[in-house]
C-alpha cells in the first residue's frame, strides 16, 4: 500500500486557503491529520516543511505535489 492523501475540508479567507488533510505515510505506516495553508501560491505549514515535517521525504513531496495540482497553485 502506498501513501494516501485525503482532503477533509478547506476554506478560503481572502488570499489564504486553509486545508485540513489526512496523510497516510506508507514509509512510517502512520496516519497524520494536519492543517496547512496556501497564501497566494505559497504553501505553508511545518507539516510540509523540508526540515520539520514528520513525513518521509517521498511522502512529503507527493503531498505537496498533490495539493498544488488539486488547487491549481
Amino acid at each position: 500500500m502506498g501513501n494516501r492523501i485525503v482532503i477533509t475540508d478547506y476554506s478560503e479567507q481572502g488570499k489564504s486557503l486553509y486545508i485540513k488533510l489526512e496523510v497516510f505515510d506508507a514509509g512510517k505506516n502512520t496516519l497524520f491529520a494536519e492543517e496547512v495553508r496556501f497564501l497566494d501560491d505559497m504553501l505553508y505549514g511545518d507539516f510540509l516543511h523540508a526540515e520539520r515535517s514528520p513525513l518521509t521525504d517521498n511522502c512529503r513531496k507527493e503531498t505537496v505535489d498533490y495539493l498544488k495540482n488539486y488547487f491549481g497553485r
